[in-house]
């Protein structure tokens, strides 16, 4: 502090008032004080406390018995006194920023270093520079103790979220978003569903995976994947696919209204699992300009982690086959009672997020509901993205050589399109959806870019469906019984798996939800006592006619209500 004549005093209705000029430091804090002393309401006044103890170099609690010292005693009471071990060493730039520096670094990513073992790390940087004074323990946890509790400040201002106060959250880089309008930032998770559901047949099938995406802002759910998957990063890709684009349901869904969420967020914000730290979600969110960001902690997931138990205690409890949260509480008859198919049970959800939980309130949030805080607060017209862009980032790719005559050969079986011939021996990058392999996209790479080239089909399955995983299954049956594998042979064992089901739907009554569980017992055991399927083919009339039934591809009936 540059030196200053001695103050002298005078009183002036009883109030001191200093007649010697003030330095640059003083006058710096006489106006922060004044500035402080004049906020208007609470949240100016937190907001100023935490600029003028950056500003001043000081900690929150410093600030505030500044401001007190202030309004007691003036002017007097914020200039800062002479120090009696002035012109004595005290701690210098380098090691301050070298404390603080390394106790930021030591707290990233999950990790956890305390105030004690960075003193152990400034003893040993010490040491390597061959410097015998360097801070004390006691200056370390002094100069640690601004830090801590500026954190703690902060973190008891932005981390709650609720109506009124700033939403502000950290990542594992140290950074900072500040939340404040629709599709700025989403955040994605995975939740295993307490209920179980069975195939096209009535066999258990299991608990499926529910993969949410959630705008920070409004707490809507924007889009959505339910399978038997286990989270990864195809599945992540999945649910933003369907958040991303906008929603239509057929007749079979009854909404009563649309689901109206669709866009690009800004910035994706998820917890550090390997299904969302992978190089595939890096490549996607690259090619849709999304930035991707990982939670600080795991325990600032609530505003992902919270829809999972409202749509448990709400939807999920009271639908048949709901296991409950706990294995030793599940009820004994729980698999008797499982009734839904995939299917169907994306129906119920679909209906619930539709037309209650968008449209509810959350009391965080205020008095709007969700959908209207996302329809109020988003900017301008959204722009909207194609399904070929989208399939470019988020379906599966591998690499094939073109043979002559434009054909291509993947998952056991051939492939042909159109303007292929013309790049035989050449390498293409093959895009395709794993539900449905029969058709695959086909482009070429050029200058690190992939270009399109043609649509190709598998040759004699252009009006079937067949997925990816049902394709292998049925390649493996084939070599176990000694026979090849053609386009032809796979063709043979889809149709004869449409036949089983046919088959098994004309022998056993149509399952309804609202079956008692007698009745479905009943009715296996019918079936259970029919003869032999070559006794049926000689005894019974001949089969009706229905409409086929894709057994091992639970989800394909999603490409026909537009859910991709």
């Amino acid at each position: 502090m540059a030196e200053v004549e001695p103050a002298s005093v005078t009183e002036s209705g009883g109030i001191a008032v200093w007649t010697r000029e003030l330095t640059i430091a003083e006058q710096e804090r006489v106006r922060a004080m004044q500035r402080l002393a004049k906020a208007p309401d609470r949240r100016t006044y937190l907001a100023l406390q935490q600029e003028i103890a950056q500003q001043l170099g000081m900690t929150v609690r410093n600030v505030q018995n500044l401001l007190k010292a202030w309004e007691r005693d003036g002017v007097s009471g914020v200039i800062r006194q002479g120090r009696s071990d002035e012109g004595e060493h005290r701690l210098s730039e380098a090691w301050e920023r070298y404390i603080v520096e390394t106790y930021r670094k030591g707290n990233r990513g999950g990790r956890r270093m305390s105030r004690s073992q960075v003193a152990v790390r400034v003893e040993a940087r010490a040491r390597e520079l061959g410097e015998i004074a360097y801070p004390s323990r006691s200056t370390v946890y002094r100069v640690l103790g601004k830090e801590i509790e500026a954190q703690e400040a902060r973190s008891r201002v932005r981390s709650v979220g609720w109506s009124g106060e700033e939403l502000i959250l950290r990542t594992r880089d140290g950074g900072e978003i500040k939340v404040e309008r629709s599709n700025q930032v989403w955040q994605c998770d995975h939740t295993r569903v307490d209920l179980m559901v069975v195939d096209q047949v009535g066999e258990v099938l299991g608990r499926p995976w529910l993969t949410t995406v959630i705008d920070t802002d409004s707490r809507c759910i924007m889009g959505i994947h339910l399978g038997m998957e286990s989270p990864s990063a195809w599945v992540v890709c999945l649910a933003l696919r369907h958040a991303i684009l906008p929603k239509q349901y057929g007749s079979s869904y009854g909404l009563e209204q649309d689901w109206g969420t669709y866009g690009l967020p800004e910035y994706l914000y998820t917890d550090g699992g390997k299904d969302f730290n992978s190089k595939h979600i890096e490549q996607v969110t690259n090619e849709l300009k999304i930035v991707l960001h990982q939670r600080r902690y795991p325990a600032e997931g609530g505003i992902v982690e919270r829809p999972f138990g409202t749509m448990n205690s709400e939807l999920f409890a009271t639908l048949p086959g709901y296991t409950g949260g706990s294995v030793k509480r599940r009820p004994k008859q729980v698999e008797k009672s499982a009734c839904l198919t995939l299917m169907e049970l994306e129906k119920h959800l679909v209906r619930y997020i539709v037309e209650r939980y968008n449209v509810g309130i959350d009391p965080r949030i205020g008095d709007v509901t969700r959908m209207g805080r996302w329809e109020s607060k988003r900017e301008g017209q959204l722009p909207l993205m194609s399904d070929r862009e989208l399939d470019i980032c988020l379906m599966r790719r591998e690499r094939r050589v073109v043979y002559r005559g434009g054909y291509i050969q993947f998952a056991n079986l051939n492939y042909r399109g159109e303007h292929l011939s013309g790049y035989s021996g050449s390498w293409v990058v093959l895009r395709y959806n794993p539900r449905d392999i029969t058709s695959i996209l086909v482009y070429r790479e050029v200058g690190g870019k992939d270009e399109f080239l043609s649509r190709a089909h598998a040759m004699g399955l252009e009006t079937e469906t067949l997925s990816y995983a049902e394709a292998k299954a049925m390649g493996k049956r084939l070599r176990a019984s000694g026979r090849s594998i053609s386009n032809q042979t796979m063709l043979s064992e889809v149709r004869s798996r449409d036949r089983e089901v046919e088959e098994q739907q004309r022998r056993t009554p149509k399952r309804a939800s609202k079956m008692s569980n007698v009745e479905v017992r009943a009715s296996a055991a019918s079936v259970s006592e029919q003869p032999e399927p070559e006794t049926v083919a000689e005894t019974a009339p001949a089969p009706i006619k229905v409409r086929k039934v894709r057994v091992y591809d639970y989800e394909a009936k999603r490409e026909e209500y537009d859910l991709w």
